[in-house]
């Protein structure tokens, strides 16, 4: 019954979201008016006619190391900018400990934006992509890393998540030009494995830009220069796959994620459940938190610790700090203080740089101590 309510919820949503048409030798894309503070359109968007095919240039490729996509990724797209250090130094931030599997959009965003003093970059992330998007912010010379789901031959390791510089597009071969850490320089993606595996994050992307380019870019973004209102369009890009296929995990799965992101955790765990229902690959959690972010706030705990168990005895999510955070959350939350600040201690030393059981663990610390 509460799906069925759930389901009735997402018909019943609208929400605005335009896309221009692809040509064989030029693509005109839909600018989206400039975006005011509230987020609405000053005027009416204006159409942008692009080249059929575009290459960014000035990129210097330097492969992953063990586990070290994200940094690695990172590291190629600042290079655009003069960046002259190697991946090590991303990695020391971001994953202190090799063997983490994931490494999130915002702590990417995060360590441009505060780690890399020295040139004046900074990034920020989104959701709901598109290639349209993709195409316009590379016209006008901005780097976009998007994360995507992958299983290359011909290792066929299963899934896992993926991040890929993007470098560069041709509407001719339909294919997007990449500088993949894994594979390496100029690999490309067809237009259909790009659409295809980029669900699988919610079409998140992260875009690079020089800080005097940040009112020019806020204006390619039009409407999704705002964070609530580009999660709202994402939100419905997923409720218009849903419809188009009820039996899409991915579309039920990132609109729990974008339920999440809006404080709807009801609506969020509903369509999680649904997602998990469909049967989602075993790593998703390595990845993407919303699932315990939803079920957390909805109290929920039993649920939270099911998830971060399984995470724990799958050969690889106890190499995930964000599992022992959020079952520290929810034996907290249960009572379970002592196991609770144990878990906080794992992931605050898994990764020190994790600020959010750093707090935890020092909060819960100074409770027990003042007890």
């Amino acid at each position: 019954m509460k799906t069925l309510k759930l389901w009735g919820l997402f018909i019943a949503l609208m929400c605005f979201a335009v896309v221009g048409p692809l040509a064989a030798q030029e693509t005109t894309v839909t600018q989206p008016a400039p975006a005011t503070d509230a987020a609405e359109p000053t005027a009416e968007a204006t159409q942008v006619l692009l080249p059929g095919t575009w290459r960014l240039n000035g990129l210097r490729y330097e492969p992953q190391k063990w586990n070290n996509c994200g940094p690695a990724t990172i590291t190629n797209a600042l290079s655009y900018f003069g960046y002259a250090d190697n991946q090590d130094r991303a990695a020391s931030f971001l994953k202190p400990n090799g063997e983490d599997k994931n490494v999130s959009p915002n702590q990417m965003v995060y360590f441009v934006n505060n780690q890399v003093p020295e040139i004046p970059v900074f990034a920020l992330e989104r959701v709901g992509g598109t290639l349209d998007t993709i195409k316009l912010l590379l016209f006008n010379n901005f780097p976009v890393i998007i994360e995507a789901g992958y299983d290359p031959e011909p290792d066929r390791l299963g899934w896992m998540g993926h991040y890929l510089l993007i470098s560069g597009y041709d509407d001719l071969q339909r294919v997007i030009y990449t500088y993949d850490s894994y594979i390496g320089p100029d690999t490309t993606y067809d237009y259909d494995y790009i659409q295809e595996f980029w669900q699988h994050f919610n079409y998140t992307y992260i875009v690079v830009y020089e800080s005097g380019r940040e009112p020019e870019l806020l204006n390619l973004l039009g409407s999704d220069a705002d964070i609530r209102q580009n999660t709202i369009s994402a939100l419905e890009k997923a409720r218009e796959e849903a419809v188009a296929d009820q039996t899409n995990k991915w579309a039920w799965f990132n609109m729990g994620t974008n339920f999440t992101n809006l404080g709807m955790y009801e609506e969020g765990a509903a369509a999680y459940d649904h997602a998990f229902n469909l049967g989602m690959p075993f790593r998703t959690l390595w990845y993407q938190f919303g699932p315990f972010e939803a079920y957390y706030h909805i109290g929920a705990y039993d649920k939270v610790i099911t998830y971060a168990q399984a995470n724990l005895n799958d050969g690889g999510g106890h190499f995930v700090e964000e599992t022992f955070y959020y079952g520290g959350l929810a034996r907290e939350a249960l009572g379970e203080t002592d196991r609770a600040l144990n878990n906080y201690l794992e992931a605050a030393r898994f990764n020190p740089n994790f600020t959010l059981a750093v707090e935890a663990r020092d909060r819960l610390q100074a409770q027990i101590n003042g007890s």
